[in-house]
């Protein structure tokens, strides 16, 4: 279930969530419209964003490519004035960094690197002073996992951007964070096991075991873990919050 909150500070917030038609960016756009916020998701498949827009009528969306800065030109071009800008869209691959083509590793740093520092800097343009900014990372940007490293690197990546823009805005009042998640419930994560699977002939509950294991509570994250911090992060009660990367991994780190 998505997050809630009974804290109304969220309603009639403008927001902006890009990768928001699954996974963390669904459940973070229906947790901000239930709490009263007004929500527009972007991405690049029609189908999925009208899908969830369609859960509440205080969704919209918007067609999006974060890697292409014309499009997220365009995309801030043709929105209002933003109080809170959540940079959400990413991918994953996996392969030993000997196998890994320049092609796959430019892949992951344009999406989940490139991809952030356009959404935040358009966003930026975007706030009024005391705006929230985010970016959904992972704990891969404060740990290495094996082959991952690309994306690992853009993950590290983001915590800088989000730590140097977290200076820069702090005289504003305009709140810069990283989200780091864990293996989290989400469609990627099934991508994950598949790739697992395939490549060391472990069933899939088999990987999803081991992938569980390296969480100390013993479970996976879900998505509404997640928007619950990110709720938390947008109201006056985290005002003082900026420039943090913070883990949401049961005790992982």
């Amino acid at each position: 279930m998505p997050s809630d909150t009974t804290d109304n500070s969220i309603a009639d917030k403008r927001v902006l969530i890009t990768g928001g038609g699954s996974g963390i960016g669904a459940d973070l756009a229906r947790a901000f419209a239930n709490a009263g916020a007004q929500v527009i998701i972007a991405g690049r498949t029609e189908a999925k964003l009208q899908q969830i827009a369609a859960l509440h009528a205080k969704i919209d969306y918007r067609i999006a490519d974060v890697t292409d800065a014309a499009s997220v030109t365009a995309l801030f071009a043709d929105c209002d004035s933003l109080d809170i800008v959540i940079a959400n869209a990413g991918a994953a691959s996996s392969a030993p960094l000997r196998k890994t083509s320049l092609e796959d590793w430019q892949r992951m740093l344009d999406v989940n690197l490139t991809g952030v520092f356009l959404t935040l800097q358009a966003g930026l343009a975007k706030l009024s002073d005391g705006g929230r900014l985010m970016a959904v990372a992972s704990t891969a940007g404060l740990k290495g996992y094996p082959y991952v490293a690309p994306y690992c690197a853009a993950k590290h990546g983001v915590i800088g951007l989000v730590r140097a823009l977290a200076q820069e805005t702090a005289k504003q009042g305009i709140t810069v964070n990283a989200l780091c998640p864990g293996f989290t419930e989400t469609p990627l994560l099934d991508e994950s096991l598949a790739n697992i699977s395939a490549k060391t002939g472990l069933s899939e509950a088999q990987a999803r075991a081991q992938l569980t294991a390296t969480n100390p509570q013993g479970r996976l994250i879900q998505p509404s873990d997640v928007s619950a911090t990110a709720l938390w992060l947008a109201s006056p009660h985290a005002q003082a919050i900026t420039g943090q990367a913070i883990a949401i991994a049961g005790g992982e780190l």
